[in-house]
């Protein structure tokens, strides 16, 4: 069959798109790994990791709902909605159920139940199906059947249905000709009356087959039933009568609408309640599709995917597709980006702390780059085989030209957003990178690059003898040995002096190295007093002060001052220390600290793996924020990189789980005011942010005053960026009308008016 296919992503717009309830806050996720899907009267509704999309079924329109909105998910296993109670239900592989009350303005409310009072492990508390029978939510757990009330959004019985009353894995539920049913690996299909008022004893419920079963629904006078060797088979009593053989894994078996839908990775078959065979739909593009759950509404089939979103195909005209996916990121765990005034890069090399690639799979993602036109993709065909992107890292005064560090395959070259050439073992000379050797493997692990001032790109190139690698401005490669035995390296930075700051996962602390003077090299660790407190070296950071800012597995760590490479063999390096409750306490004892960001302002956003992220004073004695997954619009405690755009202050987080931005206003500053704007401009009704004033000179004075004269604000800059609540001296809000902006530098010798409107 030849398919035409339409492809209709809906993009939102770039750098402060998608604020919705929190307007400091952007979001930046990828809604291409469909979970489950469901649908309301008026739109179908698909649950990603960890948000979700709908989309309109007669206009077309998309919405989301994610961390922004306060979605805050765990990991997304299962999701339905209620057409009677107007209400979506979202199960999560932890236990917790979170319901969106359309009704009420897509109300989010989080029910904990599960995980707080259900007396079981807390790995037997994933949630895997739900069914609504008699305006009842019956909820399939790995413990058993939870009863919730939709209506008044309470608990109900458990139901523990072993065979002695323990707990056991349900995987789905339905009900049928009386009956409700269950399917449970260990034990096969059980059922019970359920008009039974005893239901929550174990014997109230009976085994009705005790074959290995998967999955079961009813579709018109049939009860079906799929086995964990790829059989769908419908019961008359209790003979079983086969309906269709698969040959591959059932992902889901699903009754909507008069139709059931059996879903395997690749192909998704639709069945009619006579059990005929409607559709039998394979792949729909040349590359592998892998499908994960699908359903029938109307005459429409819509099928979920692990990478393109949601198809849909009409059954009455089976050779036309369309695909309907917000724009975003190739995929939620984004392992490192590169922030610049109008574009952001996202690679996806995710590997564990010691940089090994190895560590979940080899990745194969490509690179999605965020644009003043919407998200471009390059994919994992179009890079030259390049796997593990690690590291981006633009060419000084050409930012069309990008150097991409691999963990695998070397450095890859993109310009112009084609991928151009990938440098390796094979074409980079006697000099050049090298191959690591491991267990019988070999690959060519470049974990980071920088740029010096003379414009020659460093890379650290992991393996036996850990080397830095440099490719002169001639075009010329040059080698450096700066480790003897096995090494995987975090951060690269290069100070004034030209000295090289290397990052050592894997237990060698941090090296300092300089070509320039002498080779010389030097070794910060545990080894000596007032070293650091592990030699587990993640991420480093130099600040407008010359100081290095270190931060271990075990926390974080102060060089006062990089000069001190060029007299001291073993300098000392000091923690931060804060006072906290009258007390003296060491800023992120013990924390495992994954990135360091310095702003314009010279303040700190410090990223951890497990408490979220803080932004602390240049000095780091005042901690500003600590955000977190329960006090913000984070999507996760693990924070794998950090980094701001240089013109809005726009800072950018990179998790696990999804990426979102804090519209921050500490840009670097200026060297004069000829850049100097305003923004929203205007502020219209809607709009419950800040205005900022940015490309100003440091500590530049701000004046804000109405049309008459009064004076509503005043502030020093410490960096490029100034905000203004709205607000008299934050008294109370300013009125509507055209208010204007004095601007003068620290010595008064340049000046700069503008205004800005506000709509109240």
């Amino acid at each position: 069959m030849n398919y035409k296919l339409r492809i209709a992503c809906l993009f939102l717009l770039f750098f402060g798109f998608s604020y919705s309830q929190n307007q400091s806050w952007g979001s930046y996720f990828s809604y291409n790994h469909i979970i489950d899907l469901t649908h309301s009267e008026s739109r179908i509704f698909a649950a990603t990791e960890n948000a979700l999309f709908s989309q309109n079924l007669v206009n077309y329109e998309i919405q989301t709902i994610n961390s922004i909105d306060g979605l805050k998910s765990e990991n997304i296993t299962t999701v339905y909605h209620s057409i009677e109670f107007g209400k979506t239900f979202i199960g999560n592989s932890n236990g917790l159920l979170i319901v969106i009350n359309h009704s009420n303005n897509n109300q989010i409310i989080n029910k904990v139940d599960i995980i707080n009072n259900v007396p079981v492990p807390q790995t037997l508390k994933r949630i895997n199906h739900f069914f609504e029978y008699n305006q009842k939510i019956y909820i399939a757990t790995d413990y058993g059947i939870t009863v919730f009330n939709p209506s008044t959004l309470e608990f109900g019985d458990t139901y523990f249905i072993g065979l002695a009353g323990q707990e056991t894995q349900v995987l789905q539920t339905t009900v049928f000709d009386g009956y409700i049913y269950a399917v449970t690996p260990g034990i096969g299909l059980r059922r019970a009356l359920i008009s039974n008022p005893n239901l929550i004893h174990f014997n109230s419920w009976e085994i009705f087959d005790s074959g290995s079963w998967k999955g079961v629904a009813s579709v018109g006078n049939f009860l079906v039933a799929s086995t964990t060797d790829n059989h769908l088979y419908r019961f008359s009593g209790t003979t079983q009568i086969p309906v269709i053989n698969t040959n591959q894994t059932m992902l889901s078996v699903r009754s909507e609408n008069g139709y059931l839908t059996v879903t395997t990775a690749s192909t998704v078959y639709v069945l009619n309640h006579f059990m005929g065979l409607v559709a039998q739909i394979g792949q729909i593009f040349g590359e592998p599709l892998q499908y994960t759950s699908s359903l029938v509404k109307g005459n429409t089939l819509y099928i979920g995917s692990r990478t393109k979103g949601i198809f849909s195909i009409n059954l009455n005209n089976q050779g036309f597709f369309e695909n309907y996916i917000p724009e975003g990121p190739i995929r939620n765990t984004v392992y490192s980006i590169k922030a610049t005034a109008t574009d952001l890069w996202c690679v996806f090399g995710y590997s564990n702390y010691q940089n090994n690639p190895y560590a979940q799979g080899l990745s194969q993602f490509g690179i999605s780059k965020l644009t003043s036109e919407g998200w471009l993709h390059i994919p994992y065909e179009d890079v030259l085989e390049a796997r593990s992107l690690s590291k981006v890292i633009l060419q000084p005064n050409n930012e069309n030209v990008a150097y991409i560090g691999s963990n695998f395959s070397g450095i890859l070259k993109v310009e112009n957003n084609v991928p151009t050439e990938l440098y390796n073992q094979h074409n980079t000379g006697q000099n050049g990178l090298e191959t690591f050797y491991e267990d019988g493997t070999s690959d060519v692990r470049i974990h980071n690059l920088a740029y010096d001032r003379s414009n020659n790109l460093w890379a650290t190139n992991a393996g036996i003898g850990g080397k830095l690698k440099v490719l002169r401005t001639s075009g010329n490669w040059q080698s450096y040995n700066i480790t003897e035995g096995p090494s995987h390296f975090g951060d690269l930075v290069i100070d004034k002096n030209n000295t090289k700051w290397v990052a050592s996962v894997l237990g060698l602390g941090v090296i300092g190295f300089n070509d320039t003077h002498q080779n010389r090299k030097i070794v910060i660790d545990d080894s000596y007093g007032n070293g650091l407190p592990i030699n587990n070296v993640k991420t480093l950071a130099i600040d407008k002060n010359n100081r290095l800012w270190i931060g271990t597995q075990w926390g974080l760590r102060i060089l006062p001052s990089v000069d001190r490479f060029l007299t001291e063999d073993q300098p000392s390096v000091n923690p931060v220390i804060i006072m906290e409750d009258g007390l003296a306490q060491e800023l992120l004892y013990r924390q495992n600290v994954s990135k360091i960001k310095i702003d314009g302002a010279d303040q700190k956003w410090l990223g951890t793996m497990g408490a979220g992220v803080f932004l602390v004073s240049p000095n780091g004695q005042e901690t500003i924020y600590h955000f977190t997954k329960d006090n913000s619009p984070l999507p996760s405690n693990t924070i794998l990189d950090i980094d701001i755009n240089p013109q809005t202050g726009e800072v950018f987080f990179a998790t696990d789980k999804g990426m979102v931005s804090y519209k921050g206003a500490s840009t670097a500053p200026s060297d004069n005011l000829a850049g100097v704007y305003v923004y929203p401009n205007p502020v219209r009704p809607e709009y419950s942010g800040t205005v900022k004033v940015t490309g100003l000179t440091d500590q530049a004075n701000v004046k804000i005053t109405d049309i008459e004269g009064n004076l509503v604000f005043e502030a020093n800059s410490s960096g490029g960026t100034v905000e203004w609540d709205t607000t008299a001296f934050g008294r109370y809000r300013v009125a509507s009308g055209v208010y204007m902006i004095f601007i003068a530098t620290r010595d008064a010798t340049e000046t700069k008016v503008k205004k800005v409107m506000i709509v109240r």
